[in-house]
């Protein structure tokens, strides 16, 4: 049966089932009349088809947030494969490869500065969207492996690109090696048009949020040592 959600701000209309039915319900707007701006009409078995080893449960939610999130790059917005961590309401995405521990970073975070301060927004493919000059990161239905998803709108404070090390070290991460390591994060879509609007987002992405490389190892410390030079950034932004 088509419903409507409310994804990103964005109405959108989907007939989904199993896992993608169950997670998108807290996004469920009821009886909703207006014209969506999203329709996703994806069919999930031609993934089947070429990944048998996949459920049918699997090719769906991978094809609905897919199809999703190539027809956000429209209202200015997209994906970043990244664990979206809230603290004092703001955001911070860590992003890498999957299996880095992206995850267990952003985890660190609740266990140091408590639960009734930080929450997870989405722990795998959080959106993010430009509206009236400003980023935000949202909430989505799609989180990956886990169920980690908030149906909200959160500034965006910063980007980290993490990758492991013994040490916990962090710095600023700018130029052709930061759109590099975000591009290999992200959907890029084949058409033409959508991927010159991906850049342009991408640049102005660059230009407002604070993006930054970081060494780090599981301790605890090194939610401490990511907070201290990313909040401190956006202190001296804001003065």
């Amino acid at each position: 049966m088509v419903k409507h959600y409310r994804i990103t701000g964005l109405t959108v209309e989907m007939d989904s089932f199993g896992r993608t039915q169950v997670q998108a319900q807290p996004y469920l707007v009821q009886g909703s009349q207006e014209k969506p701006d999203i329709k996703i009409e994806v069919d999930w078995r031609a993934l089947k088809e070429q990944q048998p080893h996949l459920s049918e449960d699997e090719c769906e939610y991978i094809s609905t947030g897919g199809d999703f999130y190539r027809q956000l790059l429209g209202f200015n917005g997209m994906l970043l494969h990244a664990s979206a961590v809230v603290l004092d309401g703001k955001a911070y995405l860590f992003s890498a490869p999957s299996g880095t521990g992206k995850s267990t970073h952003t985890a660190l975070w609740r266990r140091v500065f408590g639960e009734d301060r930080t929450k997870i927004l989405n722990d795998d493919k959080p959106a993010l969207r430009l509206e009236d000059g400003v980023f935000y990161a949202y909430g989505t239905p799609w989180s990956g492996k886990t169920d980690q998803n908030i149906n909200t709108r959160v500034p965006l404070a910063g980007i980290c690109i993490l990758s492991r090390g013994e040490e916990n070290i962090i710095c600023p991460y700018k130029g052709q090696r930061a759109i590099h390591d975000i591009l290999e994060q992200t959907i890029r879509p084949r058409d033409q048009r959508l991927t010159e609007k991906l850049l342009e987002l991408l640049d102005r992405l660059l230009r407002t949020v604070p993006v930054w490389k970081m060494e780090c190892n599981m301790d605890p410390q090194a939610a401490l040592v990511a907070w201290e030079a990313m909040s401190a950034d956006r202190k001296d932004q804001d003065l």
